[in-house]
């Protein structure tokens, strides 16, 4: 296939190219600026110049495409507090794709026929206040992101292969330069503590990006139209473990933040740290056979490359 990709040079999109590459596939990159472009034709992919706003472009590339990708998201506005025009942002590029996989301009067409898998999270079910371990099952009418998600699934019903990999907070490797863990790195390392909220027994998801780099190009070949999708290898690794793992590497001590403290001690990241979302993919990992092969969180920080 000729896949269009956006978000080509990020931290999911590095290990998403080779891997679609060595599949046999052909990619095209979207990139935003020339370093960006330059990542993505040092993987090997084609070059599309252009952002989530450049929603003529966003179409005539998936028009022009066998299949799509989308992983970009304007985390520079979010991490800035400006959530709402971030998922207003990510809403109208994914209607763009849309457009032209439904072969409209109005979304309503017989379709294509063609993939297009989409990107959430987990933990957008911890933030709905859904009980218990998450599941593939699960479905929230509507909210941040989630408007997005339920967009591209119901796709299905116009003929487009869709599907939607919603994925666990930590998505962890040596690619891994702006997430959850580096974050938490940093904050340790500014203030000297490693720091948990509360008891620190709240859990977060977690999987390798090679893992998941993989699962997108399965749910490109073969998801079931209208799939959603849990990219989860570890079902939820309690964040004390998570900062006692980054003291050892820091050697600074781990400790407990009272809820009165979080937004002083984590800044943007308080609501995040007493995330609970415990997540599973037993559906997907039946549905498409994915079996994640590289190492857990725990493991994988214990490697060290975090702490360069």
């Amino acid at each position: 296939m000729r896949v269009f990709v956006t978000g080509a040079s990020g931290h999911v999109g590095s290990a998403l190219i080779p891997e679609l590459l060595s599949a046999g596939h052909e990619v095209v990159g979207l990139a935003r600026s020339d370093t960006a472009a330059a990542a993505v034709r040092a993987r090997g992919a084609e070059v599309r110049r252009g952002d989530l706003d450049d929603l003529d472009g966003l179409r005539e590339a998936a028009a022009a495409s066998d299949g799509v990708i989308h992983l970009a998201f304007k985390h520079d506005a979010m991490i800035a507090g400006d959530m709402a025009s971030a998922a207003a942002a990510d809403l109208a590029a994914v209607q763009a794709l849309a457009d032209a996989l439904t072969g409209t301009g109005t979304g309503t067409g017989t379709g294509t026929g063609k993939p297009l898998v989409g990107t959430s999270g987990t933990g957008m079910l911890a933030m709905a206040g859904i009980p218990g371990t998450g599941t593939e099952d699960d479905v929230i009418p509507g909210g941040y992101r989630v408007d997005t998600e339920n967009l591209i699934i119901g796709l299905a019903g116009h003929a487009v292969r869709s599907s939607v990999l919603r994925l666990p907070p930590t998505v962890h490797s040596e690619l891994d330069k702006h997430g959850f863990v580096p974050t938490l790195i940093g904050i340790a390392r500014e203030k000297g503590v490693s720091g948990y909220l509360g008891d620190g027994a709240n859990r977060w998801p977690a999987a390798h990006s090679l893992d998941i780099a993989r699962l997108y190009r399965l749910a490109l070949e073969k998801a079931p139209a209208g799939s959603r999708l849990h990219a989860v290898d570890d079902e939820g690794v309690p964040l004390r473990q998570i900062a006692e793992a980054i003291g050892r590497h820091l050697g600074i001590p781990a400790v407990s933040v009272p809820a009165e403290e979080a937004g002083a001690h984590f800044g943007w990241f308080a609501p995040f740290a007493g995330l609970d979302n415990v997540a599973s993919s037993a559906r997907t990992r039946e549905v498409l056979e994915w079996k994640p092969e590289h190492p857990g969180l725990l493991a994988d920080l214990d490697l060290g490359h975090y702490f360069g």
